[in-house]
């Protein structure tokens, strides 16, 4: 199994984080290709090597010029207004854009975990939430390049260390607070943190819901195999290096089947309109449902209903818990622990006459049993090519046999 460890020492922020992605090995040319998907204009993405402390890595910088971001271009305070968008609005951006679907789904995720927090903060509603220094085009950039590198590199689980807020204050657009920002106290809830390791802003909203957004589990215990590291170089400079290591890394020991405890939230509904399940499903593995089902079963008085279904981990739960309760009929809900036996699996790319495409495998006892292609990256093939998706499916399968 891979994994992506975020050893956030000294926090993480939005560049610091495509900085350290690129430095592990993300394509360039893939992230500006990719970015250059999202109708997004005004800024120049500078990548270089650089140092903290004596510590080589890349340093990612979103040079953007307000003047001529076009998101506004009609608007007679256009440079006011492009730094002040609403989440509605980023959600339009990323779903116009042409994105692959997997992308622009985690990249509303991350904003959605801004948008919730800040809404919480100011009694507003998530839609209607101006978005001030996140809605700027460098944070765009920060957050859909995140979404961009994490689909590309698909690591089979994500995990971080305890996160570092820094100490100080911080000047944001509601007034100086003490580190850290009302955001990120928000969007860090239920997250474990730790202050004062570094003496300034160690972790910016951006970063917090990259991280909040895309990791399964917060952990320092580390029995991995190191395959590689990379550095994201921040801007600032203390006793501490400002940056963000991350490793990618392979669990440690033979390919055995992995036994973990997850739990299940499920709930029984006889009374609602069918057309609301696929809003309902799509909004749950945003909110980090690791598998969504339903089940058709009869209740009292023979009356057919579906029990619905959400397995998850524990950081997401009252995410799914408010998901359940406001935006399905049902008046009540249960949640119960499983144990989940998975196989080892590895992500790999297989060239193709298409183009690459990922192969995920899986193993038992170290023996490869099953492989198969990665299904959006068919269907991206399907559509641009304009062949059947079975044709894509069974050129790929000759090649894996």
């Amino acid at each position: 199994m891979t994994i992506l460890y975020y050893d956030c020492f000294a926090g993480i922020s939005g560049d610091m984080h495509l900085g350290a992605l690129l430095d592990l090995g993300m394509d360039e040319k893939l992230l500006r290709d990719e970015l250059a998907k999202l109708p997004l204009e005004g800024y120049e993405l500078v990548i270089k090597k650089d140092m903290r402390k004596g510590i080589s890595g890349t340093r990612v910088d979103v040079l953007a010029d307000p003047v001529k971001d076009q998101h506004h271009k009609h608007h007679h305070e256009q440079e006011h207004h492009a730094a002040h968008r609403t989440f509605g609005e980023i959600k339009h951006m990323i779903g116009s854009s042409r994105l692959r679907d997997d992308i622009r789904q985690l990249s509303i995720k991350i904003f959605e975990k801004v948008a919730v927090a800040e809404a919480r903060i100011h009694n507003k509603a998530v839609d209607d939430i101006h978005f001030h220094e996140v809605g700027a085009v460098d944070s765009i950039v920060d957050i859909v390049g995140a979404a961009i590198c994490i689909r590309a590199l698909a690591p089979d689980k994500i995990l971080a260390s305890t996160v570092e807020l820094g100490s100080g204050s911080v000047v944001c657009a509601h007034g100086t607070y003490p580190v850290p920002a009302p955001a990120t106290a928000e969007i860090l809830t239920g997250i474990p943190v730790r202050k004062g390791t570094v003496e300034f802003e160690a972790t910016t909203p951006t970063g917090a819901a990259i991280l909040a957004g895309c990791v399964d589990q917060f952990t320092d215990a580390f029995a991995l195999k190191i395959v590689r590291t990379g550095y994201g170089i921040g801007h600032k400079d203390g006793e501490l290096p400002n940056v963000l290591r991350v490793h990618w890394c392979e669990t440690a020991g033979e390919a055995h089947p992995e036994v973990i405890t997850s739990s299940i939230i499920e709930c029984n509904i006889d009374d609602m309109n069918p057309e609301y399940y696929d809003f309902i499903i799509d909004s749950l593995f945003e909110a980090g449902a690791r598998d969504v089902f339903i089940t058709p079963v009869i209740m009292k008085k023979s009356r057919p209903a579906v029990t619905l279904s959400v397995l998850f981990e524990s950081s997401a739960e009252s995410g799914i818990k408010e998901i359940l309760l406001t935006e399905t009929s049902t008046l009540g809900i249960r949640k119960y622990t499983v144990e989940k036996t998975m196989l080892m699996r590895k992500t790999e790319l297989l060239d193709t006459p298409y183009g690459q495409v990922r192969i995920k495998s899986a193993y038992y006892n170290q023996k490869k049993i099953k492989s198969k292609p990665e299904y959006e990256d068919c269907i991206r093939i399907a559509r641009e090519k304009k062949i059947p998706l079975n044709q894509v499916y069974k050129e790929i399968e000759k090649l894996l046999s």
